[in-house]
């Protein structure tokens, strides 16, 4: 009787194993025969971001590595400047720190700028590509064409597209150093979508590049006007985290100050004045952001 009265309370029992096996094997990604994930697309290093900010920002001939050592090479020079002049390792460390993270603060932020300017560009590169087509222009001289009609911001990345056709012909080729001088989402979408046609072939292009460029026109208007309601808030608080070290600089050229932080007590008021204004930095980053399109189709 024990035996057989433990058969059904087994069989639930395995099936319950059985369940939760599956829902653990459903939790990992599943590897192609080259072992390749295929589950999702692989994301982004930091040396990636940096080298699409760096593209962005207009910067050209720079790599990652080169701006991390030309920062660590300035907060060299400043930390010992301001060890010369106030004599305290712990301010003048502070400051070496603040101003090495200034090089790659200054990249980001002129990335953001001028991708904010080119999205409000990017309608009208779109319009121009849709008259191109509907002119009965062939896809790679619609696109040579906005190096000579585009957006000036947008004129070198497709002049450069123009010469790269001319001498290779190869138009996937060119299409994907295309994606890499302009290293932004929106690019990447008008180029898989002219990819696409390419391959495919289709005859609503046009309607897509028009359908596309209201919807890039109402999204950068909306932008614009979320930015112009958070810009006082967002500079507002980064004047209140930069107050603090600003006042620091001006306490470093009196003697009796310097003192007071050369000590082991002056070391944790910098140490946690230093940490509470990065994770506030960092916080109000976050907060007032507003959400960015990542290149998902790099």
């Amino acid at each position: 009787m024990g035996l057989s009265g433990s058969g059904p309370g087994a069989a639930l029992g395995l099936l319950l194993g059985l369940g939760l096996f599956c829902v653990w094997w459903a939790c990992w990604p599943v590897a192609s025969a080259d072992g390749a994930d295929d589950s999702a697309p692989a994301r982004p290093g930091w040396s990636d971001r940096l080298r699409d900010d760096l593209t962005a920002a207009g910067v050209q001939g720079l790599s990652p590595s080169v701006l991390a050592a030309a920062s660590v090479m300035v907060g060299v020079v400043v930390g010992a400047g301001s060890l010369a002049v106030s004599g305290a390792p712990p301010v003048a460390a502070c400051f070496g720190l603040i101003t090495a993270a200034a090089p790659l603060a200054l990249v980001r932020s002129r990335a953001a700028s001028r991708r904010a300017h080119v999205r409000e560009l990017w309608p009208e590169a779109v319009d121009h590509l849709a008259s191109g087509v509907r002119a009965g222009l062939s896809l790679p001289e619609a696109l040579a064409a906005l190096g000579q009609r585009g957006p000036s911001q947008l004129r070198p990345a497709f002049a450069a597209f123009a010469d790269d056709y001319r001498a290779t012909g190869r138009f996937v080729a060119c299409l994907d150093a295309l994606k890499e001088r302009l290293a932004d989402p929106v690019g990447d979408r008008v180029v898989e979508s002219l990819r696409l046609t390419r391959e495919v072939g289709g005859s609503d292009l046009g309607r897509l590049l028009r359908t596309l460029s209201a919807f890039l026109r109402d999204d950068a208007r909306t932008r614009a006007e979320l930015r112009a309601r958070q810009s006082w808030t967002v500079h507002g608080a980064r004047l209140a985290v930069a107050a603090p070290w600003l006042v620091l600089a001006l306490l470093a050229t009196r003697p009796e100050a310097v003192a007071a932080y050369d000590s082991a007590s002056g070391v944790v008021v910098l140490a946690v004045g230093a940490v509470l204004s990065a994770v506030a930095y960092r916080l109000m980053l976050r907060l007032g952001r507003l959400p960015e399109e990542r290149r998902v189709l790099r």
